[in-house]
């Protein structure tokens, strides 16, 4: 992770924007950007990334040479999606170390050719029973942001990564369990932007094995 903020570092040093005009267009704390280039974190989220980068006017894959993630491959039918156990929070889903992959699925080439990545979870415990088991795979479209009611992967302050259903109100998200067993968590505005809270994908299909 750390060769990752090294290179954003420096890619925000040769933009020559002041750290003020990064910090308005990418709606990011000027005290957070101070930080990267400081390489004072050890750990960001995608989509702190992909706004600096915007800001600055490069593309993000300058910081991922290779991708675990499957993206659209001309002529094929279909593409291998890795499925990942779990994920380590804080780290861009394109970086995750191979340890992390299981297996991998295989899922419609059409589906990214709009330029869509996608990855894959396997289900671990019962928080989100009974519409998902222990066990089920989940195919995730790779993107940072949701519609309320989305079933999603989140990124909780770089250090835990969840599956739950994503509730938007106007203060704020609730992580929503459906097992009743399990007591939802509600971030509000400030904690979505001061942790950070992060949606790293949202399910596209389930399957469940036999």
């Amino acid at each position: 992770m750390s060769n990752i903020i090294d290179k954003l570092s420096d890619l925000i040093l040769q933009s020559g924007i002041s750290i003020s005009d990064i910090s308005r267009k990418a709606d990011i704390s000027r005290p957070m950007i101070y930080k990267i280039l400081k390489k004072e974190v050890s750990a960001i989220s995608t989509d702190t990334i992909n706004k600096i980068c915007s800001a600055i006017g490069v593309s993000s894959s300058l910081l991922f040479p290779q991708s675990n993630v499957a993206t659209a491959d001309l002529g094929r039918t279909h593409i291998r999606v890795p499925v990942y156990g779990e994920i380590p929070a804080g780290i861009p889903i394109e970086m995750v170390d191979q340890s992390f992959i299981e297996d991998y699925e295989d899922i419609d080439a059409n589906w990214a050719k709009d330029g869509s990545a996608y990855f894959c979870l396997k289900v671990k415990g019962e928080s989100m029973m009974p519409k998902f088991e222990n066990g089920d795979v989940l195919i995730l479209r790779q993107q940072p942001d949701c519609n309320s009611g989305d079933f999603c992967a989140v990124s909780i302050n770089c250090t835990e990564c969840t599956f739950k259903k994503v509730i938007k109100h106007d203060n704020g998200i609730t992580l929503q369990p459906l097992n009743p067993a399990y007591e939802p968590m509600f971030f509000s505005n400030k904690e979505i932007e001061d942790k950070p809270i992060t949606i790293l994908g949202v399910v596209r299909e389930i399957r469940r094995g036999l």
